[in-house]
């Protein structure tokens, strides 16, 4: 799929107003299409900029969640940046913010301000909770959302306390449904010429996800329970040991998967009265989960799951994350991707997940440096030299 064409969604341009990951992520995805992403920042910059693991002055956060952009610093606090803000406006198509109000009208960029500038602008709010309602304004990050929308509640050991989960999945489920509704609204605005107003929450993101564990309480009116790595539904399923002192997941939820799991480890589980049937397996969970660890230990890790596959047994390894980036289906789908930073040289960031086969997409850009392309855009919205020292010497515009 490695390709250096500009993309299907070239010609379209996203400003990202947005800090951490739901809204910068989803903004890279659309920059992973081939968007002019423009990421403009404080001279703060993204929070993400300022968190976790660095390597000379680059945080990995950071690195990770926002490639394909391009960096503009300006201080929305001062007029003659809002200037700035408002010509680069009258140029583009897609606005994502998470900002919060007050700050949001006073800093001139709620939809209703920003319409000013372009009528048919397509504007996506990201917000925790939603923007009314009980909870509006109330600053939210995915822990929360998984806190409210049961998910913690159902993650864990059944007799430990709830964990949550450590990706920040809500967040990057929220980004795709927020790429989903700008790329509606761009249909939409084809056809009659009218952007509109986006609002995505994190919690209706998480909500709409729990929908198996919520049909739980809708037919039984029970709370699902927490089950860890085994299935509600059926066994074996688990995380299991190897004679390397690694781990394996396997998983049957059919009888024919059983029998091809006996099949592949010698045993005759499928005679045996307590295993014989779905129901009767969960009820013998655990003498179940027993014999299959006796029998996983017998092999290394790589062995067994070369067995494993070759029997149509669904089973995986439980990779960690550097053997993750040497996977080879991982490494073959171009998920893992190389590109030059302007401070870092060669890094590697993820790839593009949407394999359009005849518009596809790519990773162009490394994430940009703090303030990296200011004068880059400036020179591109029509700022003369003069202009752009004054601005840059009053810090309106930051480089």
């Amino acid at each position: 799929m490695s390709n250096t064409s500009p993309g299907p969604l070239a010609g379209l341009r996203v400003l990202d107003m947005a800090t951490m990951l739901a809204g910068p992520y989803a903004a890279t995805l659309l920059g992973d299409l081939g968007a002019d992403v423009i990421k403009v920042e404080s001279h703060y910059g993204d929070d993400s900029r300022h968190l976790g693991p660095e390597r000379d002055g680059e945080h990995s956060p950071f690195l990770s969640l926002n490639r394909n952009k391009r960096s503009l610093v300006l201080d929305l606090r001062r007029d003659d940046a809002r200037e700035v803000f408002q010509r680069l406006a009258k140029t583009t198509d897609v606005v994502i913010t998470n900002i919060r109000e007050p700050a949001l009208s006073r800093l001139e960029l709620a939809y209703a301000q920003i319409c000013a500038h372009r009528p048919d602008i397509i504007w996506v709010g990201v917000t925790a909770f939603g923007p009314d309602g009980p909870y509006a304004g109330r600053p939210g990050i995915d822990f929360l959302a998984q806190g409210y929308a049961g998910l913690l509640a159902m993650n864990g050991e059944s007799n430990r306390d709830p964990v949550r989960v450590t990706v920040p999945m809500v967040d990057v489920l929220t980004s795709t449904i927020v790429v989903t509704g700008i790329l509606t609204a761009l249909r939409v605005r084809d056809q009659t010429g009218k952007g509109q107003q986006i609002d995505v929450s994190l919690l209706d993101a998480l909500t709409h996800a729990m929908a198996s564990g919520l049909g739980y309480t809708f037919v039984t009116g029970e709370a699902p329970p927490r089950t860890g790595n085994r299935s509600q539904y059926f066994a074996p399923s688990g995380v299991y040991p190897t004679q390397d002192e690694k781990r394996i997941v396997i998983t049957c939820p059919s009888d024919k998967f059983f029998k091809h799991l006996a099949a592949a480890l010698d045993a005759d589980w499928p005679d045996d009265p307590r295993f014989a049937t779905i129901d009767v397996r969960l009820a013998n969970e655990d003498a179940l989960d027993a014999a299959v660890s006796a029998r996983t230990r017998a092999f290394t890790r790589d062995e067994l799951l070369a067995r494993l596959i070759a029997a149509d047994v669904l089973a995986a390894p439980v990779n960690e994350i550097p053997e993750v980036i040497d996977d080879p289906q991982i490494r073959h789908n171009e998920m893992i991707a190389t590109v030059e930073h302007a401070k870092l040289g060669a890094i590697q960031v993820t790839g593009v997940p949407l394999k359009l086969h005849g518009t596809p997409g790519h990773v162009r850009l490394a994430p940009p440096v703090h303030g990296q392309h200011s004068l880059d855009l400036l020179r591109e919205l029509g700022y003369e030299s003069p202009e752009i020292d004054a601005l840059t010497r009053d810090r309106a515009v930051g480089i």
